[in-house]
């Protein structure tokens, strides 16, 4: 079997990405460049200098994150690696999209620029939070969170390794599960630092406009499957997959199945795409039989042809 690409979100950002491949690469300049027409706000500066109070807000971050991705993705492009298959944690998914042809770069970003606004516009509307969960299992994070409803709004957000979940809701919904997470021995419970909550119903204001949004452009037959968060299921079904970017908001991400079906499908080797590496340390989690190789920045593309065999 050929490679899997897999692309983060949000969270995996930093100040300095893409800084180097931006210096060294003319094809990672002309992706910036462009992406700057679309954007309302200076990316080169924020992404590579920050302040990063700055770069963590939603609607910044998400296009610094997709375009760093991108970039990158064109200059393993250049060198000869192609995915046969392709899935990105939450945000990372409209990446995935436009590597398997399902759009273009262009109209990638554009929806990430609405869906990054929409998403902190939707925090200001319904304010709320996250919390990372360690230690325990997802009938026991789900158990916890339907306890928990009576003081507010809270469900399972991100299902990113086995025993480590993300929970998102109202503070008060959320700041309960924390409390009964502990309580039922959580190794670790660990409140985000997010602008709202995330993949649960508190996100249903942006869901209409993204929608509209998704209607508007043209969506081709991918190339390649793609996983998405959704359903966790290959799909190569365009009415399928703007359904499932609208749902996504409000839904969890199911990481762990995500990995765990395209393993069964075959797939072994991965790489991850994007600033940080936090993906490769799921992926170790969810099954040590798959191995990632990280691609952030110029060190690791100048490793990658030792690293695999193009």
């Amino acid at each position: 079997m050929g490679f899997a690409f897999l692309f983060p979100g949000q969270g995996s950002q930093f100040v300095g990405m893409g800084a180097d491949v931006f210096r060294e690469y003319s094809l990672a300049r002309e992706t910036y460049e462009e992406a700057c027409e679309i954007l309302d706000f200076d990316l080169e500066k924020v992404s590579f200098e920050g302040p990063e109070d700055v770069l963590r807000q939603t609607r910044i971050t998400q296009p610094a994150i997709f375009v760093h991705s991108m970039a990158l993705v064109k200059l393993l492009k250049e060198r000869g690696l192609a995915s046969e298959i392709v899935a990105g944690h939450s945000l990372g998914e409209y990446s995935a999209l436009v590597v398997a042809g399902a759009f273009s770069f262009a109209d990638g970003l554009r929806l990430v620029k609405l869906r990054g606004a929409l998403m902190q516009k939707a925090g200001q509307v319904e304010p709320g939070t996250m919390a990372a969960v360690i230690g325990l299992s997802p009938d026991q994070v789900e158990g916890i969170c339907h306890e928990a409803e009576s003081a507010g709004v809270v469900v399972p957000a991100n299902y990113n390794a086995p025993h480590q979940i993300a929970i998102s809701g109202s503070v008060s919904g959320v700041k309960r599960a924390m409390e009964l997470a502990r309580d039922a021995g959580a190794k670790r419970v660990i409140e985000l630092v997010v602008s709202g909550a995330f993949h649960s119903p508190l996100m249903a204001a942006a869901t209409e406009e993204l929608a509209g949004a998704l209607q508007e452009i043209e969506i081709s037959k991918p190339v390649c499957p793609v996983v998405p968060n959704v359903t966790a299921s290959p799909t190569s079904s365009r009415s399928e997959i703007r359904e499932l970017l609208v749902k996504q908001l409000t839904h969890p991400v199911r990481w762990v199945e995500t990995v765990q079906n395209m393993i069964s499908m075959g797939f072994s080797d991965f790489v991850e795409i994007g600033p940080g590496k936090v993906l490769s340390g799921l992926l170790r989690r969810i099954d040590r039989t798959g191995s990632c190789f990280a691609v952030g920045g110029m060190a690791d593309l100048e490793k990658i042809r030792n690293k695999l065999v193009i």
